[in-house]
């Protein structure tokens, strides 16, 4: 699906010039893809890069054992760091990439991500604002795993999910966020029942209500 110069200067408000939003609109390909795509897996060859329009894309690191753990959050406007650095070395994917919702975005081929950051000081200025963004998302994250306990990981990490949907209710199992915290499906359960007494959230069926976002 193509999209124009028009939409896409709404779409980043200045932030590119027009010369480069023209070249985003001849090569870049606008896709909405449903919640539970995968964007891209592991072992593959990045071939676009996506820039998220409305929606959100998790990203997330497997294991040799298959279990896979949470990196960050992609929303608005954001670009993955991991595919940028990926298709620049031309290596395969180490992470996965799922749409947590229906999600917006405009794929970009491999081959504009080099050649744009020589021609386009915008396009570079954006390319290294994502990395700064994804390493402060990292240092977070390590933050967490090493000075905080698993159920402050807990609530912040269903805090970060209600700010990226804009919502308050989370349909997701005990299982699921055991797998992307690393842990079990019985200690999540567990801390759960424990934040629920201290009012934190509300567990129904098959859902969780945030009682502060």
């Amino acid at each position: 699906m193509t999209i124009t110069v028009n939409e896409l200067q709404e779409i980043f408000k200045g932030q590119f010039e027009y010369k480069l939003l023209e070249e985003l609109a001849q090569t870049g390909q606008h896709k909405t893809v449903p919640a539970g795509a995968y964007l891209i897996r592991p072992g593959e060859y990045i071939r676009s890069v996506p820039i998220i329009i409305h929606g959100s894309v998790k990203i997330m690191r497997p294991d040799q054992e298959g279990r896979e753990a949470l990196l960050y959050y992609l929303g608005g406007l954001d670009a993955c760091a991991m595919s940028l650095t990926c298709c620049l070395g031309s290596r395969r994917s180490e992470i996965t990439a799922v749409a947590e919702e229906e999600t917006e975005l405009v794929s970009i081929p491999v081959d504009k991500v080099d050649e744009w950051m020589c021609r386009y000081s915008t396009w570079k200025q954006f390319v290294f604002q994502t990395y700064q963004k994804r390493f402060d998302n990292l240092l977070a994250t390590i933050d967490e795993v090493t000075f905080h306990k698993l159920d402050e990981r807990l609530l912040t990490y269903l805090q970060k999910k209600t700010q990226s949907c804009q919502c308050r209710e989370l349909t997701i199992t005990h299982e699921e966020i055991a797998n992307e915290l690393a842990t079990s499906r019985e200690v999540i359960s567990r801390l759960l029942k424990q934040l629920e007494k201290m009012k934190k959230l509300k567990l129904l069926r098959g859902k969780i209500e945030m009682m502060t976002v």
